[in-house]
């Protein structure tokens, strides 16, 4: 994402692959093809950063824990910086300090000479830091358990186009990135073709993260919409169903789509039921022998 005094300004995700503005001063001014330009460059990056972060694993043997399940020391680094540069750092394979500049250098022969110093940063990296991660790991993992559950919300908002609503499902107060959310019309699970589009994980200001997917939908369409929150680290889930009420842009009042369809429905009926008996009157006073037949009121097709 760019950000501008800590202002989304356009973004980009592994998922949509796309390179979009969140800001409208940036959605008005830039032209289409820095769009298309920052999406070829954010998808080569892409691939690059996922190339090497393999190439890193790999190098790094990283195994993540022990086949028991607790921590084992792989490699560890005692750095210091002085004024945000790399200053000196202690080699715990030649158990040696290293001076990163000409001024480390006198630093890096004093420590050098002494010996306990050397012990302590080894006997740190080596045990210290990994009881101390350890914990730090099981803290988690206990307040993931404990987590509640993510706040899940799902709603509609009117479009420029007056056929069609706008569905969105929201999920946020969830600790870790990785969960999975998908809006379901019945059984069906909504994709990018049929334009679904997703904000991405996004933080929040409370260490935790949030967020939001959105489709756009035909507003008589009375099939159920539901949301679905899965979050892989706690092992929670939470399902919300579209109730087919509507924000209303100026009061923020609910308007029940649903209700408007019956209504209208209901409306139409009665009004084909007075044309007919009128019309059955008139024509039996006219002549007794003709037949009258009402008409069929008018249903709704939906897709």
């Amino acid at each position: 994402m760019g950000l501008l005094d800590s202002m989304i300004i356009d973004y980009y995700d592994s998922d949509d692959q796309k390179k979009v503005p969140k800001q409208d001063w940036m959605k008005e001014r830039l032209p289409a093809d820095y769009w298309e330009k920052g999406k070829k460059f954010c998808l080569s990056k892409q691939q690059w950063f996922k190339v090497n972060i393999d190439i890193l694993k790999k190098r790094m043997n990283q195994n993540d824990d022990g086949s028991d399940g607790t921590l084992k020391f792989v490699r560890g680094v005692d750095m210091y910086n002085y004024n945000g540069q790399y200053f000196l750092s202690f080699n715990i394979t030649s158990s040696v300090w290293v001076a990163a500049t000409d001024i480390a250098a006198p630093n890096k022969r004093k420590w050098d000479e002494v010996q306990v110093l050397k012990e302590n940063a080894t006997g740190f990296l080596e045990n210290e830091c990994i009881d101390w991660l350890d914990k730090f790991v099981i803290y988690r993992k206990k307040q993931l358990k404990n987590a509640s559950p993510p706040e899940v919300y799902v709603f509609a908002k009117k479009t420029r186009n007056e056929t069609n609503l706008n569905l969105t499902c929201m999920a946020t107060g969830f600790y870790t990135k990785d969960i999975i959310l998908t809006i379901r019309r019945n059984n069906c699970i909504l994709t990018k073709e049929d334009g679904l589009s997703s904000s991405g994980v996004r933080p929040n200001e409370d260490e935790t993260f949030q967020r939001r997917d959105s489709v756009e939908i035909l507003k008589n369409d009375i099939a159920s919409f539901t949301c679905e929150v899965f979050c892989r680290a706690s092992n929670q889930s939470v399902k919300k169903v579209w109730d087919h009420k509507v924000i209303d842009g100026g009061n923020n009042m609910g308007i029940n789509a649903g209700a408007i369809l019956c209504v209208v429905f209901v409306i139409l009926v009665v009004v084909a039921v007075v044309l007919g008996v009128l019309y059955g009157k008139r024509i039996i006073g006219a002549s007794a022998n003709r037949v009258n037949c009402c008409p069929r009121p008018c249903g709704c097709d939906h897709q």
